[in-house]
């Protein structure tokens, strides 16, 4: 078990600037989405404006952040050999000015300590790994985005390379290491990407995590900020699945991608293969009529899923251009053939839409349907399948899926 304590941060300013590639490059002024947590009646909340754009909060100081952490503690009532605290936040850890001062005091309370998402750009001094170490830090999230100093100097605006990748390097000899790179076509994959995975393998590392560039809005940019590169053309979902698999095969660091794939334990989806579909005894009985709407990378696994449960006649599954489904706002639904659709709506839990917002364009025909949000996910990416047997994915699937039946049987028209 993780308990997250969040320091704080605004992507580009507690980063040492954005990196070439960042998510959040080009973020301006933007409507709120909408979405699950908004007051009926009002569309925007803290989670859907600054939330979503990690605008909220600059760095913590340390004696809050530790306060926090001592507060769940007490609340929770964990007392569990396993446990870790989890330092996240919306900049960069290596760039958090108290950092060892924090480390230290959370390892008075003997606690493992995990370095969430890290890029290493703060990191002037390479020894600063080894004292963290001493302070408790027990596994490290490292965005390595490539071995070669020259590429992370221009793509990353890390004005100290050899310096990071020098703590990399002592962390991955040390510790559990989870290094991380975004994929840039003709940038860090190919060659470059085989040095990399290379250099990590040699130094110890335990896992690599593969993540597609997003340079689109149907990719998952919501925030009005497409394209971050110019001339620049992501991988298809296929040619990355082709990548990840590849790269699993030749070498032996623990590979995963995402928003695909995960070759060892079969996510996302997992249900969805034949090998599994024994399974699919332990979701109830589908007994209504509704119509699934989800994203372009989920829909061919979830109606399989459906076709599996031999409930094809009674729900179907639509979607739309977007990726991710958790990323679906309500530009996607207004592009939705109302035609092939049925009088139940069944759309993602975390969806950036607001509830009378999806209600409204999804009956626009003058159908008034019924739309409902079901579970928030229905699988889990490489971000976190790295850490999870095949029976946790099936286990976390089957109850995803669960849910998912339960909301059609009881929103679903019955036939």
């Amino acid at each position: 078990m993780q308990i997250i304590a969040d320091v704080g941060g605004i992507p580009g300013k507690d980063c040492r600037g954005y990196c070439k590639y960042c998510y959040f490059r080009k973020v301006k002024d933007f409507d709120a989405l909408g979405c699950k947590f908004c007051f009926p009646g009002k569309i925007g909340c803290d989670k859907c404006t600054l939330e979503v754009s990690e605008s909220k909060n600059e760095f913590f100081p340390p004696f809050f952040v530790l306060s926090n952490v001592q507060n769940t503690l007490m609340m929770s009532n964990v007392r569990d050999k396993d446990l870790k605290i989890n330092l996240s936040g919306g900049g960069d850890l290596s760039c958090y000015p108290h950092l060892l001062e924090l480390t230290s005091s959370l390892y008075q309370m003997g606690t493992p300590i995990h370095l969430g998402y890290t890029s290493g750009k703060g990191i002037d001094d390479s020894d600063i790994a080894i004292d963290l170490i001493k302070n408790g830090v027990e596994e490290v999230t490292f965005t390595v985005f490539s071995t070669d100093p020259l590429l992370r100097k221009k793509w990353m605006k890390d004005e100290n390379p050899q310096e990071s990748l020098k703590a990399l390097k002592t962390f991955s000899e040390n510790v559990e290491v989870h290094a991380a790179s975004v994929i840039i076509p003709g940038v860090n994959d190919g060659e470059k990407l085989y040095e990399t995975c290379s250099q990590l393998e040699e130094w110890g590392a335990k896992a690599f995590i593969l993540m597609r560039f997003a340079n689109y809005e149907n990719q998952g940019l919501i925030l009005g900020n497409e394209p971050i590169l110019k001339g620049i053309k992501p991988n298809s979902i296929v040619e990355f699945e082709e990548m990840v698999r590849q790269i699993d095969k030749d070498f032996n660091l623990r590979i995963t991608g995402t928003p695909v794939c995960d070759p060892k334990n079969d996510a996302p989806f997992a249900i969805s293969l034949n090998k599994n579909k024994i399974f699919l005894q332990f979701i109830p009985e589908i007994k209504a009529e509704a119509t699934i709407l989800t994203s372009k990378v989920a829909a061919p696994y979830i109606k399989k899923i459906i076709k599996n449960l031999e409930a094809e006649d009674l729900v179907t599954v639509y979607p739309v251009e977007k990726d991710i489904g958790c990323l679906i706002t309500k530009k996607d639904l207004e592009e939705v053939n109302l035609k092939e659709i049925k009088e139940t709506v069944i759309f993602p839990g975390r969806a950036f839409v607001h509830d009378q917002d999806a209600q409204k364009i999804l009956s626009r025909d003058g159908v008034d349907r019924i739309v409902a949000r079901g579970p928030d996910k229905l699988t889990v990416d490489g971000e976190m399948s790295g850490t999870l047997t095949d029976e946790d994915i099936i286990e976390r699937e089957l109850e995803a899926f669960r849910d998912l039946v339960g909301a059609i049987n009881f929103f679903g028209v019955r036939k």
